[in-house]
């Protein structure tokens, strides 16, 4: 029997619902009885076998149309499409197609620390490992992992790099894009065009990878810290479900869990710290001042007499980060007084890329933000303000992931970073004094030049 090519590049390295084939059911029944496609239960022993749920409080019935009877559904993973009793899960175990091997076009220069980066992680590929990759904020991540990304490739892998945030994958896939211009690359979120396509380079949410199982040999995790993957089991099995038996994981983040750095200090975890950014320059260290309290000062429509002095005097564009967004809509009009090319965004805004663009092309002068925008952003001048830092949502590594927007150019590597507060916190210490700590690991190891 001739294998169905586009039936295998659609479910390659997936594990799909029927409804999500649009292939007619005889072919796709051909190719289970010639064993090349595997059918699953989607529901197994309490556990839904998509997401890996086996909380039975996320399962519930209803009234199914399909056997007519009341059957069981994951509510966890609903938004992906009904799981239920009676459904099943379609797997390609067939052969796999050769890819083509790339290459990376990226012309730069790493860094010396950059390049010790580069290395670890061909040799994680190459030995089918595990690796933390605990850089500060602006160090390069991305540059790092080209070589390892192009090893791959070339040996006919297939590699997934995955992040919790959208907008986290939207700033990368550009510079994929243009660093392996001959590979073939889908980019994966919940509004991309490229769910359907087979690719060997996939850029996606960690939320997209339930719909894959024992399809990379390569994973890198960004931003590993960032939520909601950092509070989520399931989002982590679906890591663990997506990559091949044998296989390397690379982890990245800026601002690792703190079980994770005890664990990399202990020696137990494989890691390599990375404590300057490529410019040599070090990250600025935010300054505190109290603010009153604001909250009362916005609900009564008036801005803080401290704000609109540092908004008076702002020179370069800005993001203004608050804890919440009815506050920072409340706060919106008003600044607007002061600077009526401002705008606001946050996670439901559809907008969002096209603020972010904007600020970028220093179309408007600042950006009101929750903490959608504090990681995985970068424009080259910019300076940063927290409003209300006091605030639970602003934790330790919120607060070092914020303030590394800020200085990230070589051509712009310092700016203002403030933590307006009515009480000063021990995250916002916390914080402070990691950064002051990188600065100095930094500096003690020639990577940065105080001046």
């Amino acid at each position: 029997m001739q294998i169905s090519h586009e039936l295998q590049e659609h479910l390659l390295g997936r594990a799909l619902l029927l409804s999500e084939i649009p292939f007619a059911l005889e072919l796709v029944q051909s190719h289970i009885d010639k064993g090349f496609v595997k059918v699953i239960q989607t529901l197994q022993k309490g556990q839904c076998m998509r997401c890996g749920n086996q909380d039975q409080s996320l399962f519930a019935t209803y009234p199914c149309y399909r056997c007519g009877k009341n059957c069981i559904y994951c509510r966890n993973c609903i938004m992906m499409g009904r799981m239920s009793s009676c459904t099943q899960l379609y797997i390609w175990v067939g052969s796999e197609p050769n890819w083509q091997q790339s290459t990376c076009y990226w012309e730069g220069q790493l860094s010396s620390q950059q390049q010790e980066a580069a290395d670890r992680i061909l040799a994680t590929v190459a030995e089918k490992s595990e690796l933390l990759l605990w850089a500060v904020a602006g160090a390069g991540k991305t540059e790092m992992i080209f070589a390892g990304v192009e090893l791959a490739l070339r040996q006919g892998e297939r590699v997934a790099i995955a992040c919790p945030r959208v907008d986290v994958i939207l700033e990368l896939e550009p510079r994929i894009k243009a660093a392996f211009p001959d590979t073939t690359i889908a980019v994966l979120y919940g509004d991309s065009d490229d769910k359907q396509r087979c690719a060997q380079l996939v850029l996606t949410t960690t939320h997209q990878l339930f719909r894959y199982k024992n399809a990379f040999e390569l994973v890198i995790v960004d931003e590993v810290d960032a939520f909601p993957y950092a509070i989520d089991k399931h989002l982590q099995y679906a890591v663990r479900q997506a990559t091949k038996e044998i296989a390397a994981v690379i982890y990245l983040t800026a601002t690792p869990p703190k079980s994770w750095q005890r664990e990399f200090f202990q020696g137990k975890r494989a890691g390599l710290l990375i404590p300057a950014r490529y410019h040599r320059h070090p990250i600025p260290v935010p300054t505190v001042q109290w603010i009153g309290n604001w909250r009362k000062a916005i609900a009564r429509n008036r801005l803080p007499q401290v704000l609109q002095t540092w908004l008076q005097k702002q020179k370069n564009p800005f993001l203004l980060f608050f804890p919440h967004i009815e506050l920072m809509e409340q706060a919106l009009p008003l600044i607007q007084l002061h600077y009526p090319n401002v705008l606001a965004v946050h996670a439901e805004d559809p907008d969002r890329k096209e603020k972010v663009q904007l600020l970028r092309q220093a179309e408007i002068k600042g950006l009101l933000t929750t903490t959608i925008l504090e990681r995985g952003v970068t424009i080259k001048q910019i300076d940063v303000a927290v409003i209300g830092a006091e605030d639970r949502i602003f934790t330790e590594a919120a607060l070092v992931q914020i303030t590394g927007r800020v200085g990230r150019s070589a051509d712009f590597p310092t700016g203002e970073v403030v933590f307006f507060h009515h009480g000063k916190t021990t995250e916002m210490s916390a914080a402070i004094k990691q950064i002051k700590h990188n600065n100095q690991v930094a500096f003690d190891r020639g990577l940065v030049d105080y001046r």
